[in-house]
């Protein structure tokens, strides 16, 4: 538990340098590739719909499996002590999330505060994958909110919680499901079959973190009754089994509505709104998203540290 709070605060302090990910790149590019390799040899258009789930369900197997065999092997030649509690955090703090994901929003949260539509769109379409030309102020708002609210419980409560239980090779484990739902877990023609396995495992996988992620944010707010109370009512409208716990709460704990009717490249996609009787966000609530991110992240590594002291 020591080793995840450290390795909490390295990330936070440091991040994954730019001059460093130039260089090797970074461990979810290396598993990136991997998905990637496989999903150009394995994934043929010509095959059935039963045997591309097949192949997908391999592909899946096979880079968990060297995610976390690779995560299991470092584990096991790592000292003990201080050095290696050392060593288990540096090595953990690259799988973690919250430094980029907060400078991911926090690029956008500058440009809609000084009015710059133009500089936000394209900040945003960073980090999702809406039609950033159709997007106007609120919702350029939401759709950052709702990304840092979903990535708190993805790309740090939830790495925390499998490293929490199993260690590096339960950490990179993670990431390894994780980046596959990212990469083929759509429901395109081209990876509606070859992706279910993975899109369903990260639901699986997500199921507690995204619960706790609510639970985190409800204690850091000013109203924890109010936002686990809308949590509850709200996140089931979402079509993630998970991401409308973290999205509701946040919502809940800013004042202001998420969701609703979206514009991807696809066309427009109606969804219900969350917290929908809050007005719209803005620039403001962005930097209250903010706070209660880096709150709830401080939060967490608070409650690692008790658990560390009392296990």
């Amino acid at each position: 538990m020591m080793a995840l709070a450290l390795a909490l605060a390295l990330d936070a302090v440091f991040g994954w340098p730019n001059a460093l990910y130039r260089r090797i790149g970074h461990p979810v590019t290396w598993l990136g590739a991997l998905i990637a390799a496989l999903d150009r040899r394995w994934n043929r258009a010509d095959d059935t719909a039963s045997a591309r789930q097949r192949a997908g369900l391999l592909a899946a197997l096979v880079v968990i499996g060297v995610a976390t065999g690779t995560g299991a092997a470092v584990a096991a030649v790592l000292p003990d002590g201080p050095l290696g509690l050392f060593c288990t955090a540096l090595l953990a703090a690259p799988l973690l999330a919250a430094r980029s994901l907060h400078d991911h929003v926090a690029a956008v949260a500058r440009p809609l505060a000084a009015g710059d539509l133009d500089a936000a769109r394209q900040a945003v379409a960073a980090i999702v994958g809406r039609d950033p030309r159709r997007l106007d102020r609120p919702a350029i708002a939401r759709a950052a909110i709702e990304s840092l609210a979903e990535n708190t419980s993805d790309g740090v409560i939830a790495p925390l919680f499998w490293a929490a239980l199993f260690g590096l090779p339960g950490l990179a484990g993670y990431k390894a499901i994780n980046t596959l739902d990212s990469m083929i877990g759509y429901r395109t023609p081209r990876h509606a079959d070859f992706g279910r396995f993975a899109a369903r495992l990260d639901d699986v996988a997500n199921w507690v973190p995204a619960r706790l992620t609510a639970a985190l944010i409800a204690l850091v707010s000013a109203r924890p009754g109010l936002v686990l109370g809308r949590s509850a009512r709200d996140a089931r409208n979402h079509r993630s089994p998970n991401a409308g716990w973290p999205e509701t709460a946040m919502a809940a704990a800013i004042g202001c509505r998420l969701s609703g009717p979206r514009i991807y490249d696809t066309g427009p996609e109606p969804a219900p709104w969350l917290n929908a009787e809050a007005p719209d966000p803005g620039a403001d609530t962005m930097a209250e998203a903010l706070r209660v991110f880096r709150h709830a992240v401080l939060l967490s590594g608070v409650l690692l540290v008790a658990l560390g002291v009392i296990v």
